[in-house]
């Protein structure tokens, strides 16, 4: 992934495009990649904007989230269960799968240890 490019770069690409040059001209003269210049114009058409979307932080926790009662349940019913019990557990009864590291990062989060 690349870094991120300046919003008034962006602004005069778009500006150049929506001034008539096409979207290789553009990018050449500004020294930006051409499928760059093509997503940051398709981005202003369909937004208006031309500020670079965040990067970074979370992206998948909301999928082991989504059984956090289960988890929490199966906690406090077996106090000395292990991670990999619970990703066996959310296994066989929810279909989900999740690695035991899985299981351990979301514990963590919740400040939540097991013993090995």
């Amino acid at each position: 992934m690349g870094r991120t490019l300046s919003e008034d770069l962006r602004s005069r690409v778009v500006r150049a495009v929506e001034g008539g040059l096409s979207r290789r001209a553009a990018a050449e003269r500004f020294g930006v990649g051409v499928a760059t210049a093509i997503r940051w114009v398709r981005v202003f058409h369909a937004t208006g904007a031309t500020r670079a979307r965040p990067k970074g932080g979370d992206q998948r926790s909301q999928r082991i989230e989504a059984y956090r009662a289960v988890i929490l349940g199966a906690v406090d019913a077996k106090v000395d269960i292990t991670l990999v019990e619970l990703a066996e557990m959310l296994r066989r009864e929810h279909g989900a799968h999740f690695a035991p590291s899985t299981v351990w990062r979301f514990l963590d989060r919740h400040a939540m240890t097991l013993k090995k």
